[in-house]
C-alpha cells in the first residue's frame, strides 16, 4: 500500500501543469499595472484642453484654489490612479472564489481577455473618457491575480509553498521592470500621425502613448494563447464546487494569525503605493526627470525586486521563518522611505533605493507564504483573493492619501508618514511571531 500511494503521489506529481502560464498571467498583470507610472504626467500633459480632464481639475481646484499647477496634477493623478486599484480590491474575491468553485483556467481566460480589450480600448482613447474607462476595465480584470495566486499555491504545496510565493514575487518584480521599461521605450514611438485626433476632441484616435498600450495587447494575446494551449486546471479534483461568495475579509473566521496578516498587508501597501504613485512626480520636481529617466529608476527597482525574490526568498524564509523575513523587510523599507524623504542630490536617491527594493522584495511574498499556508487547499482561492483584494484596498488607498499630503504638507511628507505607520504591521507581525 504505501508504494502505490508512492507511485501515485509521484504520478500525480508528474502531471501538475507547470508554473509558466501562470506567472506569465502575474508579470503582464505588473506591467499592465506599472507601465504608466512613468508616463502618468506626460499622459495627463497630453490631454490637457479635454473637457472631462479640465471639468475634474476645475472641481478638485475648487477645493483649494491657492493650490499650484504641479501639485494639482499629482492630486489629481493619485485620483485616476486609485480607479485601477479600487475595482481590483471589488473583484479579487469574486475572481478567487470563482476559480474555487469552477476552476482556476477559466477564470483566468475570462481575465486575460479582459485585460486585452482594457489595452486595446487605452490604445486608441481619443479623449480622457476613455482613457478612464480603459482603466476601469483594466481594473475589474486586474482581480485575476487572486485565481493565479491560488493556482500557484495549488502546485506548490507544504515546504514547497514559499518557493511559489517568491516566484509570484519575481513575476511581479519582472513585470515591475519591464512596465516602465516598455511604457518608457515604446513612448519615443508616436504614432500620433497615423490617425490624428480631430479639432476639438475624437472619440478614437492614436497618441504618443499607443504603442506602449499595444505592447500590452501583445503581451496578453500571447498570455492567453499560451494559457488556452498548455494550462490544465489546478484546483484539487475530486471535491464539490464551493459556494461563490464575494466579500472581503480581514479572515476572522481562518483563525486569529490570517487576521494579523491581512491587516499587516493592508497598512503596508497604503504605505508603500503611496511611494509608488508619488515618486515619479517627485523626482520630476526635484530633479527635472523625464519619462525615460523615470523608466530606468523603476526599471533599476524592479530588477532588484526580481532578484531578491527569485533568489533570496526560499533560502531566507528556511532559514529565519517568514515572519522573521518580512519584519526584516519591514525595517528596510522604513530606511528606504526616510532616505528618499531626506534625499537633496540623486545619489542620495539611488542609495535609498537599495533597501526599499530589497525590503520590499522580503515583504510581500513572506506574507503570501504566512497566509497561504493558514488555510486548507480548498480555501486557497478564498483567502488569496481575500489577501490580494485587502493590498487593491491599500493601493487605492495609497495614492490618494500620498497625493493629498504631497499637495498640503510637501513633496516628503508622502515617505515620513508612509515610514511611521509601518510600525504597525511590524507589531502585528511580531505578535503573531510570539504566539506561534
Amino acid at each position: 500500500m504505501p508504494s502505490s500511494k508512492s507511485d501515485s503521489e509521484g504520478q500525480a506529481a508528474a502531471a501538475r501543469p507547470g508554473l509558466g502560464p501562470i506567472l506569465l498571467t502575474l508579470f503582464i498583470d505588473l506591467v499592465g499595472f506599472s507601465i504608466i507610472f512613468p508616463l502618468f504626467p506626460a499622459i495627463l500633459d497630453s490631454y490637457r484642453g479635454d473637457p472631462w480632464l479640465e471639468g475634474w481639475l476645475d472641481a478638485l481646484r475648487s477645493l483649494s484654489p491657492q493650490i499650484d499647477e504641479p501639485r494639482l496634477v499629482v492630486l489629481f493623478g493619485g485620483v485616476l490612479g486609485s480607479i485601477y486599484s479600487f475595482l481590483q480590491f471589488l473583484l479579487s474575491p469574486f475572481w478567487g472564489s470563482l476559480s474555487d468553485r469552477i476552476g482556476r483556467r477559466p477564470v483566468l481566460l475570462i481575465t486575460i481577455w479582459g485585460n486585452l480589450m482594457a489595452a486595446l480600448l487605452w490604445a486608441f482613447s481619443g479623449n480622457f473618457a476613455l482613457l478612464v474607462l480603459s482603466r476601469v476595465l483594466a481594473g475589474i480584470a486586474g482581480g485575476n491575480i487572486s485565481a493565479a495566486t491560488a493556482a500557484v499555491a495549488d502546485l506548490t504545496p507544504g515546504p514547497e509553498r514559499a518557493r511559489g510565493m517568491g516566484l509570484i514575487g519575481a513575476s511581479f518584480g519582472l513585470g515591475f521592470i519591464l512596465g516602465p521599461a516598455i511604457g518608457g521605450a515604446l513612448s519615443l514611438i508616436d504614432m500620433t500621425p497615423l490617425w490624428p485626433a480631430e479639432e476639438g476632441g475624437a472619440l478614437l484616435a492614436t497618441s504618443s502613448f499607443t504603442a506602449a498600450a499595444l505592447g500590452v495587447c501583445l503581451l496578453s494575446a500571447i498570455n492567453w494563447l499560451w494559457v488556452w494551449l498548455r494550462l490544465k486546471e489546478t484546483r484539487p479534483a475530486g471535491f464539490p464546487p464551493r459556494p461563490l461568495r464575494w466579500q472581503i475579509s480581514l479572515g476572522g473566521h481562518w483563525g486569529h494569525q490570517v487576521r494579523r496578516v491581512q491587516l499587516a498587508n493592508l497598512i503596508y501597501l497604503i504605505g508603500f503605493s503611496g511611494m509608488e504613485f508619488t515618486l515619479a512626480f517627485l523626482v520630476q520636481q526635484r530633479f527635472s526627470w523625464q519619462s525615460t529617466d523615470i523608466a530606468v529608476m523603476f526599471v533599476s527597482i524592479g530588477l532588484v525586486l526580481a532578484l531578491v525574490q527569485g533568489g533570496l526568498s526560499r533560502p531566507l524564509a528556511r532559514r529565519w521563518g517568514p515572519h522573521a523575513t518580512s519584519l526584516s523587510g519591514f525595517c528596510l523599507v522604513i530606511v528606504g522611505l526616510m532616505g528618499i524623504a531626506i534625499a537633496t542630490l540623486e545619489w542620495q536617491l539611488w542609495l535609498s533605493l537599495i533597501p526599499l527594493s530589497v525590503g520590499a522584495a522580503m515583504v510581500m511574498p513572506m506574507l503570501s507564504t504566512i497566509v497561504s499556508e493558514s488555510v486548507g487547499p480548498l480555501e486557497q482561492g478564498e483567502v488569496l483573493g481575500s489577501f490580494r483584494s485587502l493590498g487593491s484596498l491599500a493601493r487605492a488607498i495609497g495614492p490618494i492619501f500620498a497625493a493629498i499630503l504631497y499637495w498640503q504638507v510637501g513633496p516628503s511628507a508622502p515617505y515620513w508618514v508612509s515610514a511611521a505607520i509601518l510600525i504597525i504591521p511590524i507589531g502585528l507581525i511580531s505578535g503573531g511571531l510570539v504566539r506561534k
